[in-house]
């Protein structure tokens, strides 16, 4: 990264470009400004295996993740739901090509909504993201029709910055820090603006967005939502009990995007690569 690259990029982004298994995804590029690509890892659903899919998810990683890491799994997550998964490496990771600035994730995360939107052709797209990837939904949500949201974890950068990291220095150097990050990423100006239905899924012990962080975008958004809190980390996977109160949120999130058609319910089988974790949940609706 080149030494004038804004503070935020260096401390908040870990690009790689190592080559990763996706565990049956499939590579799609998409054209991203002149000369540049976005690549995207494609994964369907089980309930998805043997048709068409009803409704598109867009999927965005966290700082440090990659979609060959997460498309199969945020496909199994969806169970039954017929759902076919885009999950979107921001420039600069894997192989979408350019610089990993987060001045480029508004934009990059546009243009992979419109180009799944042709894909799509009408048909229903959830717009979800894990951590620094709820900004990028958030931004897609406030700017395009989305029909639902998953948001994991989700910080309000520029609160964050200052709220966690401004004590050891006067709040100085962190303030300067946080007027770097976009405001197309501010996740509370955004989620005020998005109207659909949202699950958050959130992690009482989260280390890195401590939980009252997390609180500030729930609390902002401004579509029906419904939360999912769980004893674990930021990294913790979502697995045991936790997974079972989250399919039972996204059956709700299915009926508030308007799509009612009946399937057989599916075991919650893990698939192998994944972690067991067996966490105390509660969750919360409001209307």
């Amino acid at each position: 990264m080149p030494l004038l690259a804004p503070l935020s990029d260096w401390l908040i982004l870990y690009p790689t470009r190592k080559k990763i298994d996706p565990y049956g995804a499939s590579r799609h590029l998409i054209p991203f400004k002149k000369k540049h690509q976005l690549e995207a890892w494609v994964a369907r659903s089980p309930g998805a295996a043997h048709r068409e899919p009803e409704a598109y998810v867009l999927e965005f990683c966290g700082n440090a993740s990659r979609a060959e890491y997460i498309a199969a799994d945020i496909a199994w997550r969806w169970g039954k739901h017929p759902v076919e998964v885009w999950v979107v490496n921001y420039p600069g990771y894997g192989g979408s090509t350019g610089r990993a600035t987060l001045k480029s994730i508004p934009r990059a995360a546009l243009t992979a909504y419109d180009a799944l939107s042709v894909h799509a052709g009408g048909r229903p797209i959830f717009a979800c993201g894990n951590s620094l990837g709820t900004c990028a939904a958030l931004h897609v949500a406030a700017q395009r029709k989305v029909a639902g949201m998953i948001l994991q974890n989700p910080p309000p950068l520029r609160h964050l910055i200052i709220g966690k990291y401004g004590w050891w220095n006067l709040w100085i150097g962190a303030s300067a820090m946080a007027l770097e990050i976009p405001g197309h990423l501010d996740s509370l100006r955004n989620a005020r603006k998005v109207e659909a239905p949202a699950v958050f899924l959130l992690a009482q012990q989260d280390e890195l967005v401590l939980p009252r962080f997390q609180k500030k975008v729930v609390n902002a958004f401004g579509g029906p939502k419904r939360s999912v809190h769980f004893a674990g980390g930021h990294n913790s996977p979502v697995e045991g009990t936790t997974a079972e109160e989250l399919h039972t949120s996204i059956d709700w999130l299915w009926l508030q995007a308007g799509l009612t058609r009946k399937q057989k319910p599916l075991s919650h089988h893990v698939p192998a690569h994944q972690v067991s974790l067996q966490s105390p949940v509660a969750v919360e609706t409001t209307a």
